[in-house]
């Protein structure tokens, strides 16, 4: 059966006129979108991507010729790839600091997760307060501030008080405070529907790594 001409030229006019008025909308919606701050961002939850979120957003600010700055505070003893081609290539434009030294299962040592937490956060500060860096990624820091290796009021004194007006702050990590989610501008949460670690694949480089 040959298909009436004048039906597709209808169902093309149509279209067309769908997304004229979604674009006029748009448009109006965009015009009262003029202010730019500094952002609190938060990337959170049990689904996989945090930590890739937030290195996405830097690479953005390295093509943008942005100085940025990545704080690690758990996975420092890991050799990633991100880790690889910031600190190779893109080194006078982001520094990096691997500050952690893996997960508290994994050091068994509470004071010396605290310390290393510590030690991060004190770089971070200093990073955050330099107001030529234009976004710092504090990776994992939702993890050390779950187990109380930093202080959350004294973290969210900092951003609240201390934050030069432009500097967008990245924080990475599963179960973030409510505090911290309250104090935000942008929270993303990752949900988990599947994950092949459930089925005996291991961590492999270029996916988590």
């Amino acid at each position: 059966m040959t298909a009436d001409p004048s039906e597709a030229l209808d169902d093309v006019a149509r279209h067309n006129a769908k997304m004229a008025k979604k674009k006029a909308s748009r448009d109006k919606i965009m015009a009262g979108k003029q202010g730019e701050k500094g952002l609190i961002i938060v990337h959170t939850g049990p689904g996989k991507g945090k930590s890739s979120s937030g290195f996405g957003m830097i690479l953005r600010c390295v093509a943008h010729g942005m100085p940025s700055a990545v704080v690690q505070f758990i996975k420092g003893a890991w050799d990633t790839g991100e880790r690889r081609l910031i600190e190779g290539h893109f080194a006078h434009l982001c520094q990096f600091y691997a500050m952690g030294e893996g997960f508290t299962w994994e050091t068994q040592d509470k004071e010396r997760d605290i310390a290393a937490a510590r030690k991060g956060w004190e770089k971070a500060k200093e990073l955050i307060a330099n107001p030529e860096i234009r976004m710092v990624l504090l990776d994992e820091i939702n993890i050390a501030l779950r187990y109380g290796y930093l202080p959350i009021e004294e973290v969210l004194a900092f951003l609240r008080d201390e934050k030069p007006e432009m500097t967008h702050v990245v924080l990475t990590g599963r179960n973030a405070a409510p505090e911290l989610i309250e104090m935000a501008d942008l929270v993303t949460e990752m949900t988990l529907v599947k994950h092949p670690f459930r089925s005996g694949i291991k961590a492999q480089a270029g996916v988590e790594f």
